[in-house]
């Protein structure tokens, strides 16, 4: 089980990655994309499908047309954990930075 990331762990990660933004009312980030259509959109999805299978964690998502809305919150853990730390950065990659 994934240990929650401490309070100081947290805000390093939003400090150094202030693309992604706390969820009100929950120990989770989010991050919102918008790609050129949907095939790059689809694209982005499988390629982070990919990963997070291969790491045994899954993020939240939304997916309309070239828009792609991404959660992360490790539940075992009770809200944010390293997990999603090297998750987040896997998915800025994958989405170009």
């Amino acid at each position: 089980m994934a240990a929650k990331l401490t309070s100081a762990e947290r805000k390093a990660f939003l400090d150094e990655n202030p693309q992604w933004k706390p969820v009100e009312g929950r120990d989770a980030v989010a991050r919102s994309f918008q790609f050129g259509d949907f095939n790059a959109a689809f694209g982005f999805m499988t390629r982070v499908a990919l990963a997070a299978e291969k790491a045994d964690h899954h993020p939240e998502w939304f997916n309309v047309y070239n828009k792609v809305e991404i959660t992360l919150s490790t539940h075992d853990a009770g809200g944010l954990s390293k997990r999603d730390v090297a998750l987040a950065g896997f998915i800025d990659e994958a989405a170009g930075g």
